[in-house]
């Protein structure tokens, strides 16, 4: 399955520098270059050590990691949700994204002249905030003159579905974001055919000066206090410091770099890892001579389900999944080992993946 994960803020909040940073960090992994597919989109590898650990054991031709597809949307000014700027395009570039990755300025440089003329965290995210949310209640509007009528002629979907788009309609004119209203999943799935902008996940990456990426600052810590009510990640990062470390091409090298600095792991890594946490997404693997490659879906996922990532076919004949853990797959060597020891497990339709699992699937269309 792909991700999508869109780059938004305001002007100079160091939005590009965090964007062409990722650039530069996807060009040096092997066999996985960044490539732009558009002017503002590339695709970044996910940093995996297992995938060493895999490729070692096998030995195969290639290997593949999974990817995160990064937008660095542009165009957001005040009146955005009117169509000001380019607003209608970094609107419709959103709404195809999995998860918006908020940049915010959390620094103060006077070389660097913010938009507003101060620094302001909360109001920074209140500003896309409100153009997002007037944006879902154009949405939210278009649905209710849509389904009021028929739910009046005794339709009861209709009328199920009138009465909880009031209820977002209410929460988003209130200032609220549609993903912290408190509704059933049933209620929630009103919206669903209308991809509001406003429940879409958001991990919000507090950008801050290289001194403050241990300790954080004041400007941290106000947005911390400020989404808590959203269940939103937050990543601190200095873009400065992502764009330097992007530019170092040996892993070895990457590595001194950042124990220079107290750091265990980039930024980016670290942004990685809290995309798959807050859309609830997990790893498996398959390993061959061909190739090893991470697959990504969701956590819960059955076997079948897993398996129609590799292919729709895979799910549709689905016959079993042969499952390792990788664990296993170390301390053994080999899938023989394995098999020998037992430790290949057969698998049927309600197996639930496991993050790690090493996985051959059988089938018959």
């Amino acid at each position: 399955m792909s991700l999508k994960c869109g780059i938004v803020g305001l002007p100079n909040v160091g939005k590009s520098t965090l964007f062409n940073a990722l650039s530069n960090a996807g060009a040096v992994v092997a066999n996985y270059p960044f490539c732009t597919i558009e002017p503002n989109v590339g695709v970044v590898p996910v940093p995996d050590e297992r995938l060493g650990v895999l490729e070692k054991l096998v030995n195969p031709k290639q290997v593949i990691p999974a990817v995160i597809e990064f937008v660095d949307i542009a165009g957001l000014v005040k009146g955005a949700s009117k169509g000001e700027g380019l607003g209608n395009q970094f609107l419709a570039n959103i709404r195809e994204v999995d998860a918006i990755l908020h940049v915010v300025r959390c620094f103060e440089d006077d070389n660097i002249i913010h938009v507003s003329g101060t620094v302001d965290p909360i109001r920074d995210k209140e500003i896309i905030d409100t153009e997002l949310q007037l944006k879902d209640m154009e949405s939210i509007e278009k649905k209710i003159n849509r389904v009021e009528k028929i739910g009046q002629l005794g339709d009861k979907d209709a009328k199920f579905a009138y009465e909880n788009l009031l209820k977002y309609r209410q929460h988003l004119r209130a200032g609220h974001n549609a993903r912290t209203i408190a509704l059933s999943q049933e209620e929630k799935s009103v919206i669903n055919d209308i991809f509001l902008l406003t429940a879409k996940p958001v991990i919000f990456l507090a950008n801050v000066k290289q001194s403050d990426l241990k300790t954080g600052n004041q400007y941290v810590e106000l947005l911390k206090k400020e989404i808590q009510k959203e269940k939103a990640g937050l990543v601190m990062i200095c873009a400065a410091l992502e764009a330097e470390i992007a530019q170092i091409d040996e892993p070895e090298e990457r590595k001194l770099f950042l124990i220079d600095y107290g750091l265990q792991e980039s930024g980016l890594d670290r942004l990685i890892k809290e995309c798959y946490t807050i859309l609830g997404l997990s790893t498996y693997f398959t390993a061959g001579e061909k190739e090893v490659k991470a697959w990504t879906i969701h956590k819960g996922w059955k076997a079948p389900q897993a398996a129609g990532v590799i292919h729709s076919d895979f799910e549709k004949g689905f016959i079993r999944a042969e499952v390792i853990k990788l664990n296993d797959y170390e301390k053994l060597k080999t899938e023989a080992a394995c098999r020998e020891a037992g430790k290949m497990a057969m698998e049927g339709k309600e197996y639930v993946v496991q993050d790690g699992d090493v996985m051959h699937f059988r089938f018959n269309v």
